[in-house]
């Protein structure tokens, strides 16, 4: 039969069985070359495992492989083992006799075929097996169990063989209407795929023996009208049953696969892109195409009914390269067309700049010489292709953008047929969804992100030297930049050179290298340090630091972490990176002995040791960020974001502090990685706590509220207790820094608040008191006062606090007086020079000076002034009839009632804010800042009365 012989039936005119008969004969003629080709390819045992599979499901023997019981299913359909077959067996195993089977008996397996690389250009050694095993639709669940146990035992026969087979057991009846259970090959995505699965099947499996495919034999013109086709074809006896095996047909394929097949080639792509990028790009003509589309199958059978059988046009691979290349062509799209090359080159795997390890070539190798020259490809571009294991840098980063290029098209693509087709679901939207973060978290380029250049490219592209290089920036006075040079360059050399990378901190240059294994242990490494305090040994510290904290490669993400947002995993502070703290001392070297060793005021004038921190983050999403932190806030900026980057439950990330710089580096690590430690305990506890830090002479403190955390920074003492003075919307706790106010009484007032308690500390110091207050939202207030003694200093504070109290009380419900219990009232005395407290009963002796009962009702004015009206003796004084001279009026009146000329203070011994502060519900302080408003006043018109 000449090539020009085109079969083109036609059941209407009726089929002639000798027709059906030459075409089931061209597809063997097919399916024999490919067997045939990759049987040259396997070893000799591997060979053996091929060859012999028909008869181990055939027969069962317990001296066989793969043997489980007698009542496994057994038995294939039209297979009788030959002469050379059964010298295989015998072997094997020398006792095993073959015995005919007799009469009509069943065969529960219908067909063996092989699926995968094996007899296509793409074979390699390690290519696997696919084996499907179809068997009869009424085999119960017993012998399905039973046939299971026969496939595994073969895989580990297999594997004892040298092949890496695996078998998958498939029910024509049942796959026919898309109803299946398991994977059917070892890179099948599930069962969304049903219709592309069953395409690359017809176009690319073996058959090995059993019944042939019932498809075969229906035309390409009749494929839309297949089951009435194959219906006759059966009916009328043109072909039996029980010669062919129907596994269904192509005429349509929905929507909903095509997102299926790119969402998977796309999750796979994100780590191995080469081996994906063919399937993607095949879907994508495919999608193109919908409704009408022509699959590679349908122009597989297109072909062999046109009697075009040349092997090499038909080998599965240039059967996809050819589709895509006519596509890409039509669009004018030559990048992409020369990536698809080189993916398929690449996969292909023959590396044509070198001879061949036999002297004869293999047909791979003669098919893809004839490609590439079809190509104009050069020896050049061969050789470097054919070097990919040896890739570095350069070549990573130009390949890097065309795969990314390509993945980030067929994702957008992949969307936008998806919203056009409206064949997406709840399901795939959430999956596309999670596919779009795993592309984003993988290549999108982002500030302070660490880009991955080398998403399965090349398998190592660690360099053997390089030069590391700090020099002033060009364009940028006063800034300097680190560069990474390839190869041991002197300070002569490197300027004639261009770099692989630059940057503007060292810290985000070594994480890269160390994120994609640019440095490796076998790097070595020339330093100029230029104007930095970086060292060979802190160089050599830093990057073990990253490699113990973020070990290489990193793993798969979990698709639950990406349906949120990312959250740091491993974070690694790194401090004083180049700097050396005590600069000034080590130039003139001097060695500073001190008490004072905290690294945040460090000696008698408290220096800040930490002077610079670069933070490097691992999230949930394996992307590497690193940001720097300098200036005089740098440590609290940077405590204050990671307490802000925190999740708000569930596992916190681990920290990890280094600092290797050339003065107090151990004791400067340990110090921020207490203080790092101490805060992220204390956040999220009740009440949204505060964290007091001292910096040098500054105060910080944080409002550790989570996802919220604040920082104020106070320039003194004065300012710290004004802030700490605040109204607070409920109880606050506060905890201090381990070394905050080590010379203050407030190190040991501040800690003892406690929520509904109010807290009266005093200390005498020479003819001054200062009283210190928390109260029940534990907010501080201060006050110095003339001591006389104690009792004249407390009782009138004592007076109005109760005074408070009794308000408040007023203000509850009689049926339930304890809903909000009355806070309760402690004093303490600062005894041993402000380092200890003492308790104190609270005041209740008369004092030696009368003194009158003062009375203030405030109330709310125009423009946020207020009406004050005084009490003395329940005596009226309002701004009603005094207007401005109130407080003088006040004052003449208490002078009038004394019986000592004497002018000592005067107190305000109670206070009514309802007005102002809303039902009574001020906190205390906010009491006491108007009472001494007030008191300020009154006494003043006393002295100047």
């Amino acid at each position: 039969m000449t090539r020009t012989q085109e079969i083109r039936p036609d059941i209407d005119d009726g089929i002639d069985r000798k027709v059906l008969a030459q075409l089931r004969a061209r597809f063997l003629k097919i399916n024999d070359g490919r067997l045939d080709r990759a049987m040259q390819a396997l070893s000799t045992r591997q060979q053996l495992v091929l060859k012999l599979l028909p008869l181990l499901f055939h027969v069962n023997h317990p001296l066989l492989p793969g043997y489980v019981s007698g009542t496994t299913p057994a038995g294939l359909s039209a297979f009788e083992p030959d002469d050379d077959l059964l010298a295989e067996a015998q072997r094997l195993t020398r006792s095993f006799a073959y015995k005919a089977r007799r009469g009509p008996q069943p065969t529960p397996i219908h067909g063996l075929f092989l699926m995968g690389s094996l007899g296509t250009i793409a074979q390699a050694e390690q290519s696997d097996m696919d084996i499907w095993v179809c068997h009869a639709p009424e085999l119960d669940a017993a012998a399905i169990a039973e046939l299971q146990r026969k496939c595994t035992a073969l895989e580990e026969w297999a594997a004892s063989q040298g092949a890496e087979a695996h078998f998958f057991l498939i029910d024509p009846a049942r796959f026919t209407q898309g109803d299946r259970e398991t994977r059917l090959t070892s890179d099948d995505c599930g069962t969304t795929q049903h219709y592309l699965l069953l395409d690359e099947f017809y176009r690319t499996a073996i058959w090995l023996a059993g019944r042939t495919p019932l498809w075969w034999l229906v035309p390409v013109y009749e494929e839309a009208r297949y089951a009435e086709y194959t219906s006759t074809l059966l009916s009328k006896r043109f072909i039996r049953a029980e010669e062919v095996l129907d596994l269904g047909h192509l005429a349509h394929i929905p929507p909903g696969e095509f997102i299926g097949a790119s969402m998977w080639q796309l999750y796979k792509g994100i780590e191995s892109p080469y081996k994906s990028v063919l399937k993607l790009l095949l879907t994508e003509v495919y999608a193109s195409e919908h409704p009408r589309v022509a699959c590679l199958s349908l122009r597989f059978k297109e072909a062999v009914y046109a009697n075009r059988l040349d092997l090499d046009e038909l080998d599965p691979y240039m059967v996809v390269y050819r589709r895509l290349e006519e596509y890409l062509r039509e669009r004018n799209e030559t990048e992409r067309l020369e990536l698809i090359r080189r993916c398929l080159y690449l996969k292909v795997n023959k590396k044509l700049s070198r001879p061949p390890r036999n002297r004869s070539k293999s047909w791979q190798r003669l098919l893809l010489e004839r490609l590439t020259a079809e190509w104009h490809w050069q020896p050049r571009q061969l050789a470097m292709l054919d070097s990919r294991s040896q890739w570095k840098v350069r070549q990573v980063l130009a390949e890097r953008r065309a795969l990314v290029n390509e993945l980030t098209y067929s994702y957008r693509f992949l969307s936008q047929f998806a919203r056009s087709e409206q064949a997406i679901g709840t399901l795939s939207s959430r999956d596309l969804g999670v596919l779009g973060r795993r592309l984003y978290a993988a290549f999108e380029r982002k500030a302070g992100k660490v880009e991955f250049i080398n998403p399965g490219i090349a398998p190592d592209i660690a360099e053997d030297t390089l030069t590391l290089v700090q020099y002033p920036s060009p364009d940028a006075g006063g800034e300097t930049q680190w560069a990474l040079f390839s190869g041991s360059l002197n300070t002569l050399e490197w300027r004639d050179f261009a770099p692989l990378k630059r940057s503007r901190e060292l810290i985000p240059l070594l994480a890269w290298c160390h994120r994609n294994g640019v440095i490796d242990a076998g790097t070595r490494l020339s330093l100029h340090p230029g104007t930095s305090d970086l060292t060979e040994q802190e160089l050599s510290n830093l990057l073990a630091s990253m490699q113990q904290t973020f070990p290489q490669p990193l793993g798969q993400v979990d698709e639950n972490a990406l349906l949120r947002a990312g959250v740091p995993s491993e974070v690694l502070l790194l401090v004083n990176v180049g700097v050396d703290p005590l600069k000034q001392h080590s130039q003139k070297n001097l060695h500073m002995t001190t008490e004072r060793t905290d690294a945040l005021g460090y000696s008698g004038v408290r220096e800040n040791l930490v002077v610079t921190i670069d933070q490097v983050i691992l999230n949930s999403w394996n992307e590497l960020l690193v940001s720097r932190y300098d200036g005089p806030d740098a440590l609290l900026a940077c405590l204050r974001d990671y307490l802000n980057s925190l999740p708000a439950s569930g596992e916190r990330p681990g920290l990890r502090v280094r600092c290797f710089c050339r003065n107090r580096a151990q004791a400067i690590g340990q110090r921020v990685q207490e203080l790092f430690d101490d805060a992220q305990e204390l956040l999220g506890a009740a009440g949204v706590p505060r964290f007091l830090l001292q910096v040098q002479q500054r105060f910080h403190v944080l409002q550790l509220e989570p996802g919220q955390v604040s920082h104020a920074s106070l320039t003194d003492l004065p300012a710290l207790v004004e802030h700490l003075g605040r109204d607070l919307p409920g109880y606050s706790p506060l905890q201090l820094d381990r070394h905050a106010l080590e010379d203050q009484d407030l190190a040991v007032i501040l800690p003892l608040g406690r929520p509904n308690c109010i807290q009266v500390f005093y200390r005498q110091v020479g003819e001054i008191a200062e009283i210190s207050l928390l109260d029940e939202h534990n907010a501080l207030w201060r006050q110095r006062l003339p001591f006389r003694d104690e009792q004249s200093l407390l009782t009138p504070l004592h007076r109005f606090l109760q005074s408070l109290l009794y308000r408040r009380n007023a203000l509850l419900p009689l049926d339930n007086p304890v809903a909000v219990p009355t806070p309760e009232i402690f004093y303490y005395e600062v005894v041993r020079q402000g380092r200890q407290l003492e308790r104190r009963a609270a005041p209740s002796a008369a004092v030696s000076h009368p003194f009158y009962d003062v009375q203030a009702i405030v109330e709310p004015a125009e423009q946020g002034q207020v009406h004050v009206t005084l009490y003395c003796n329940h005596r009226e004084f309002s701004e009603l009839e005094y207007g401005a001279g109130l407080f003088a009026a006040v004052a003449r009146h208490i002078l009038a009632q004394r019986r000592e000329p004497e002018r000592y203070p005067c107190y305000i011994t109670d206070l009514d804010l309802s007005r102002v502060a809303g039902r009574g519900q001020a906190q205390t302080v906010h009491y006491l800042r108007y009472k001494v408003e007030l008191e300020e006043r009154l006494n003043r018109a006393l002295r100047d009365g």
